[in-house]
């Protein structure tokens, strides 16, 4: 893990862009050092042996039901903006926009959408050139109107049923997608009442005689995911019904023939697959270090000056916080942190529901706040701004983290025990 960020942190350091090494091939780097080790108190073993290792940790149950779930999320977002769902989504949030608070506005649509849609970046790429507009016609400074985005979009990544991130916590931890809910809605609700109130006094006259079209009959996908998985479906069927009901939308309202419908859902799991393999690359690296020993060493290290629960809580904040900064995307910070988070909730018995909150809480967080992260340098480059300008302003991030901060202080949400799946 190690020599994997070393690869990847020491590319984006000397050429001066993050994403000149891609983190599948860092990855893959890392796979073939990996498997030049030996475990010094083990027998050695053969190349192939270890080979077949990597090859049992990349197919773990959890792994592969991850990816499933990924390449169904994709067609979902795919169908969904083929048939109009997203244009939708976005002109009904601005038909409902208050004209005297424009900024709390801007998020509260930020929030909506990134929720149904279930992708940050494409909150980001949805309502950048809005507030851009808006930005321009009223004066507002344009870095504060891209940070106000950012955040909006950082609310649906870390809440929605539907984004990787949501997906990837409660995979890891076994635990429901409503459970893992309920504990991040819990925690950041006071982010969001803070950012609004902070963002409603600050200027901004509305934009006057604006008319936008919407289709309510094409929100019924996104209602129906939010709607299904909060009763607590599997989130397989919950997504399938929303690429269903998506399709059959769209065919009524001519947005695609019968015979587009077939690639509109490859294009939407093309976009999933190269965070899938990451996904099974990351389970055999993880077992990899499992046979090395280096799982055993980390829980050791990590949890050597760890007395309690609140030590372990802050422990696996910190290491999904750290993974994040290092590899820019919270998905993969949690698919790596998940296997050892959930050693450890174990150990100190923390409950897997707040962990699979705060794995996903944290990584969102930093997320929201890196400008070398896909989110805020689509959003500059769509403004022509720095993405560094737009960082102090990105404060739901900010305020997401002092409310995960806290909540592990306070000893927030509690649940009642309940047996989880081992």
């Amino acid at each position: 893990m190690l020599i994997f960020l070393l690869i990847y942190a020491s590319t984006g350091l000397f050429t001066d862009k993050i994403d000149n090494m891609p983190l599948l091939v860092a990855f893959t780097i890392t796979v073939a050092i990996a498997l030049c080790f030996n475990n010094p108190n083990k027998e050695k073993i053969s190349f192939e042996q270890k080979v077949e290792i990597f090859c049992k940790g990349a197919s773990d149950s959890t792994l592969m039901l991850l990816v499933i779930i990924f390449l169904l999320a994709g067609a979902f977002y795919s169908v969904a903006d083929a048939m109009g769902a997203v244009k939708s989504m976005v002109n009904l949030g601005l038909t409902l926009l208050p004209l005297k608070m424009l900024l709390p506005g801007l998020f509260i649509i930020g929030c909506i959408l990134s929720f149904a849609m279930g992708t940050s970046m494409g909150t980001v790429s949805a309502l950048t050139p809005i507030a851009v507009g808006i930005a321009n016609e009223t004066g507002i400074s344009l870095p504060l109107v891209c940070g106000v985005v950012v955040g909006g979009a950082m609310f649906g990544d870390n809440l929605s049923f539907i984004s990787d991130t949501t997906i990837a916590a409660t995979r890891t931890q076994e635990v429901e997608m409503k459970d893992k809910f309920r504990v991040n809605f819990l925690i950041v609700l006071p982010a969001v009442i803070l950012n609004i109130v902070v963002l409603s006094f600050i200027g901004g006259e509305g934009v006057e005689g604006a008319v936008y079209e919407y289709n309510l009959l094409n929100l019924v996908p996104y209602v129906s995911i939010i709607v299904l998985a909060l009763i607590g479906i599997n989130v397989m069927i919950v997504l399938t019904i929303g690429v269903v009901l998506g399709l059959i939308i769209g065919l009524f309202n001519n947005s695609f023939t019968f015979v587009e419908i077939f690639s509109v859902v490859q294009r939407g799991m093309g976009w999933m697959e190269n965070m899938a393999i990451i996904a099974l690359v990351v389970g055999g690296v993880v077992a990899i270090m499992e046979y090395l020993g280096g799982i055993d060493y980390l829980l050791e290290n990590l949890t050597e000056k760890i007395k309690s629960k609140k030590g372990a809580e802050f422990g696996i904040s910190i290491l999904v916080s750290l993974l994040c900064l290092a590899t820019t995307n919270n998905t993969v910070s949690i698919i790596t942190a998940g296997p050892l988070a959930k050693d450890i909730a174990d150990k100190f018995s923390v409950d897997r529901r707040r962990v699979a909150g705060l794995l996903d809480i944290f990584s969102s967080g930093f997320q929201g706040l890196m400008p070398y992260a896909g989110q805020i340098l689509v959003a500059a480059a769509m403004a022509q701004i720095s993405p560094v300008s737009i960082v102090p302003y990105s404060w739901y991030s900010m305020f997401m983290i002092i409310m995960g901060t806290l909540a592990i202080i306070i000893g927030i949400p509690k649940f009642k025990e309940k047996k989880l799946n081992v």
